[in-house]
């Protein structure tokens, strides 16, 4: 079994800020203090079962992934990683903006980029590659749960030099509102949460920060241990 804790590097919005909270409230969740937080009025009156609708991006807080969860390589602490995303949030950079939706993809329910963004995905593939060095190698066992015989060649090939199939030409942004639903389910619920995301005023998103959560054991949600903000090239 993978090592723990393991660490992420993910897009967070700022703490408190209007995204930040419609997220947490919504998955029950703040990844900033470790705490429970009551759904959203009218939320469980609208969709009975949204507390275990929310049980799989729950225990991640609300987040996009930029870096996938690893457990640290042998003589790489803690310190240094932090270390490490401080420098890399110093480095001048194009930051990401987009106007966000509520959409379904692959099966659930994200805040996903209206359009593409070159940026972001430069963005995307530089914090794969600059943090590499810090992960652990992929267990056979950790492998096997990727399920790999149903992933395509590039897939199993990135999830073989970076660990996750998911980087690369193969990344696409997302916030995680549900878990996977089944079509019948999806369109109620999808509806319900872009009216709410609509009442947010939400307009366009920068991706100007990011953060650093940690998972201390395999129950456990992750927290945030550690956010900077990106600098932006002048």
């Amino acid at each position: 079994m993978t090592g723990f804790p393991r660490y992420a590097i993910y897009y967070a919005a700022e703490r408190g800020s209007t995204l930040d909270r419609f997220g947490a409230e919504l998955l029950g969740y703040d990844a900033w203090t470790g705490e429970d937080l009551p759904f959203p009025q009218g939320a469980t009156e609208a969709v009975p079962d949204w507390r275990e609708l929310t049980s799989d991006p729950r225990k991640y807080g609300f987040h996009a992934t930029l870096k996938a969860p690893f457990a640290l390589a042998d003589g790489k602490p803690e310190a240094e990683l932090l270390a490490a995303c401080a420098a890399f949030a110093a480095e001048p950079r194009a930051i990401p903006a987009f106007r966000p939706v509520v959409d379904s993809i692959s099966g659930f329910i994200a805040v996903i980029p209206g359009q593409r963004s070159e940026p972001l995905e430069r963005l995307a593939a530089d914090c794969v590659a600059a943090f590499d060095s810090f992960r652990a190698e992929l267990t056979a066992r950790d492998r096997a749960r990727r399920n790999p015989d149903r992933l395509s060649a590039r897939q199993r090939a990135h999830l073989d030099r970076w660990g996750y199939p998911y980087v690369m030409e193969e990344f696409r942004f997302h916030m995680t509102l549900t878990g996977r639903l089944e079509d019948a389910r999806r369109r109620d619920v999808l509806a319900m949460l872009r009216q709410r995301f609509a009442a947010t005023g939400i307009d366009s998103l920068s991706v100007d920060r990011i953060a650093l959560f940690r998972q201390d054991a395999a129950e456990a949600r992750f927290r945030i241990i550690g956010d900077w903000a990106l600098r932006p090239a002048s």
